[in-house]
């Protein structure tokens, strides 16, 4: 058997495309750290100054020849924005913890409801108002309405989980609360973005076929969960490189396999995450081998994911500045309505209502995500793409600065949340 292969130029032109991608992901990342704001939304920007927002609209010959140097291109390098993709699911299924407090479950349910129920509801009358500009040619009333709905609702754990850290409030009261919910949250949202990617891909809406992703979706987690529970994982004394190797052919299988029922690569990718760690454990091994892989995705493969997602934008054209205020005034205005309507039915402190409904609208990694699965099925237009991506990087920006201003204002906010509650 004879593969095709590139030729040394096409190789070399390919290489020095991935370095400028990684190159100003790195740099523009490393920046926006500095500031204080997520790094992911620094390495989206790396790429947008690359693309026709910038060097490309600028120096189209100059641009045109590191990134579109062969035909062929365009689609080596969407195999790293996959890759990137995949690993991105597959880490945070594996740091996916579905564990309820219950002394803190009241809490934790008004918040579940007001960031995702309400604002799932209230976004319905709105979806008209933007059909026509931010629909795809694949998309149809379910889909692309789906689609939107679940951009209103979406919160990050990874984007949140690193501003706790950096503040230094993991572990309090409020960062469990945030992080269950959104946990919960997004593994709804995930089941309604995979069902909207199928009902695109069939073309039109079939009860029974909506009705058997869903539940298929489901029952999939729910076996994986039920397992998870009753599963004592053994000490493992695997090899680093044999724990990757078994672990990545399941991946890409899994992944494979999955699609042929309907299942698309990041929610495949999010479930073998999650039993990974049912059948290996969390020892001190297996989370060494874990924290290595997720070094060597996050500063190669992801980096450049995002610096791809970035490269797309193009704000000088296909773009309504209008239509993005409005839509985002809508997104974070309904998921913080919804939040605070509900936690009114709690004993919280006024102010932790309040960081609760600013912090359950950062978006970070799950809204690009979304962003970038439901353009790839043409559910969205590119207007509707790039709406959600800035959306996504203001949001989680707003709410990295919030908080950081509440504590510097009260330093016991994240750990006192009751009324008349001292620390």
């Amino acid at each position: 058997m004879s593969l095709p292969a590139l030729s040394e130029h096409e190789i070399i032109a390919t290489l020095i495309a991935l370095a400028f991608l990684l190159g100003s992901a790195f740099l523009l990342g490393s920046l926006m750290e500095r500031v204080k704001a997520p790094r992911v939304v620094g390495e989206i920007l790396g790429g947008l100054v690359l693309g026709g927002t910038l060097l490309y609209h600028f120096f189209p010959e100059l641009m045109g020849g590191i990134f579109l140097a062969y035909p062929e291109e365009g689609k080596v390098l969407n195999i790293f924005y996959q890759l990137g993709l995949i690993f991105l699911m597959f880490l945070s299924g594996y740091n996916t913890r579905l564990e309820l407090d219950r002394a803190n479950g009241k809490v934790i349910w008004c918040v579940f409801l007001g960031a995702t129920v309400l604002p799932m509801l209230g976004a319905l009358p709105f979806i008209g108002m933007f059909r026509e500009p931010f629909i795809g040619e694949m998309g149809n009333e379910i889909s692309f309405g789906l689609v939107f709905t679940i951009g209103v609702a979406i919160t990050s754990i990874p984007v949140i989980s690193k501003i706790f850290f950096d503040m230094g409030i993991m572990n309090t009261r409020f960062s469990n609360t945030v992080l269950t919910v959104s946990t919960f949250q997004d593994l709804l949202l995930w089941i309604l973005l995979n069902a909207a990617t199928r009902i695109a891909s069939r073309g039109e809406l079939r009860l029974p076929d909506m009705i058997g992703v869903v539940v298929i979706t489901l029952g999939l987690f729910a076996v994986v969960k039920v397992i998870s529970d009753h599963t004592k994982p053994r000490e493992q004394h695997l090899k680093p490189i044999t724990f990757y190797s078994v672990s990545f052919v399941a991946l890409l299988l899994v992944c494979a396999g999955l699609y042929t029922v309907g299942i698309n690569i990041m929610y495949a990718a999010f479930l073998v995450g999650y039993v990974v760690k049912t059948v290996a454990g969390v020892d001190e091994r297996i989370r060494n081998a874990m924290e290595s892989l997720g070094n060597f995705a996050f500063s190669f493969f992801i980096p450049i994911y995002f610096a791809l997602v970035g490269i797309q934008l193009n704000l000088l054209n296909n773009f309504s500045l209008v239509r993005f205020l409005i839509f985002f005034t809508i997104a974070f205005g309904l998921e913080g309505a919804g939040t605070l309507l509900m936690l009114q039915l709690t004993d919280l402190r006024p102010a932790a209502k309040i960081n609760f409904a600013v912090t359950m609208n950062a978006r970070g990694g799950p809204g690009i995500v979304l962003a970038t699965v439901a353009y790839s099925y043409k559910i969205i237009s590119i207007e509707f793409f790039t709406v959600l991506i800035l959306t996504t990087m203001l949001s989680s920006l707003i709410a990295g600065y919030w908080l950081r201003s509440q504590q510097k204002k009260d330093a016991t906010i994240f750990t006192s949340l009751r009324k008349g509650e001292v620390n």
